[in-house]
């Protein structure tokens, strides 16, 4: 369920341009038309529905709340007709915002959020990432204050326009994006990626591994390398088979500035990763030194790695025979491989694959949803890279 301020702007969006939308759903008050009243007024619309309220109990209120609809809410009675619900946290979320300022709400959080992504197209990712990171500002403070630890618990709780979970995304990307223009973005860059790291360090597996691979490009680009280095080492010390992991790392060598270009470090990276044994992504990496060999004229190197990377694409299908006490009495693996099949050369590299290949889960297919991430690894929204085209699941 949509929070009151989403369903607010959907209301303004879709249903107020569209005259048989606004005939069946009727009329109903917005926050913009309490902006105009005056507090004495404000005051006296509550005290119409028998609502009596201070700045003083406002204030004991907030220290609870994390939006005026959590206050507004009980002190709706079941027999309210809709404009008078609507009117009672109009009113609570227009006090707020005028006396406790300083003090964030999810009905603020949400414009800020609104409010940059018309901004991004209206002038650009510097005036977004303005306001984002203020907006960021006040998510964190709301953490803090509701001692939430997962972006999931967040999210199911603000229930606003957008989710924090594809939100923070876009925070990252356009951070990038403004840091093109000026530089100083970067530095905001790793801090709301290290935040983001420490705060949520056991959310979406995908999500975190973007957002490690965006905090080392950001040292990257600052020249700060070694500070990049010492990031991926210890992360692929933990977790070697990491495929994104070796690009992500290769590529601070590649795609830079051409002072800091240094390709033979960046195949050396790529070709380490590619020697694991485990590594995910095998293809990605074998691609990533193909277009590094074909950009100095290696096309014979450039080939062979191509080849190994069409020829070891392969997707596994796990089915359990499971007795009713839940022990698990086979399992039986079907593995088909794309392009010419498998090289006599991967088998090892497969054998250990499956060897690694958990005992007491079936593997699944899952629709992916057309705002969450990619699985390709790009960082991207699934509808904005492979899900282009793609109808909505």
């Amino acid at each position: 369920m949509l929070s009151w301020v989403a369903m607010e702007r959907i209301y303004e969006r879709e249903v107020l341009p569209d005259a048989k939308l606004r005939q069946q759903a009727g009329a109903r008050p917005l926050r913009a038309q309490g902006n105009h009243l005056t507090e004495g007024e404000l005051l006296a619309k509550l005290r119409s529905f028998g609502i009596e309220i201070d700045q003083a109990w406002l204030e004991r209120e907030c220290e609870r709340a994390l939006s005026a609809q959590e206050i507004a809410g009980p002190l709706m009675s079941t027999n309210r007709q809709g404009q008078e619900s609507d009117w009672i946290w109009i009113c609570v979320a227009s006090l707020w915002r005028r006396w406790l300022p300083e003090q964030p709400s999810f009905e603020e959080l949400d414009d800020k959020m609104q409010a940059g992504y018309e901004r991004l197209e209206s002038s650009g990712a510097v005036e977004a990432c303005r306001i984002w990171l203020e907006a960021w500002n006040d998510v964190v403070r709301l953490l803090d204050k509701a001692g939430i630890e997962s972006i999931e618990e967040f999210d199911e709780r603000f229930r606003g326009t957008q989710s924090l979970f594809n939100w923070i995304q876009d925070l990252e990307a356009e951070l990038w994006n403004a840091s093109l223009k000026d530089r100083q973005f970067l530095t905001a860059r790793i801090v709301v990626c290290e935040e983001g790291l420490r705060r949520f360090p056991s959310d979406d597996e995908l999500l975190t591994e973007n957002r490690r691979r965006a905090l080392a490009e950001s040292y990257f680009e600052l020249g700060e390398s070694d500070k990049a280095e010492a990031l991926y080492q210890n992360w692929l010390k933990a977790d070697p088979g990491w495929g994104w992991g070796w690009i992500g790392w290769s590529d601070g060598y590649r795609f830079t500035r051409a002072e800091r270009q240094n390709l033979k470090r960046c195949e050396r990276i790529l070709q380490e990763g590619l020697s694991m044994v485990d590594v995910r992504d095998r293809p990605d990496l074998a691609e990533r030194l193909a277009d590094l060999c074909e950009e100095q004229g290696r096309n014979d190197e450039a080939q062979q790695y191509r080849r190994q990377a069409r020829t070891t694409t392969a997707t596994t299908e796990t089915t359990l025979d499971v007795r009713s006490d839940g022990k698990v009495l086979r399992q039986k693996a079907n593995i088909k491989f794309g392009g010419a099949g498998l090289p006599l050369s991967e088998l090892s590299n497969l054998a250990a694959s499956l060897r690694g290949t958990s005992a007491h889960a079936p593997v699944t297919r899952t629709k992916i949803g057309r705002n969450e991430p990619c699985l390709c690894g790009s960082g991207k929204k699934f509808k904005k890279c492979c899900g282009r085209g793609v109808g909505t699941v």
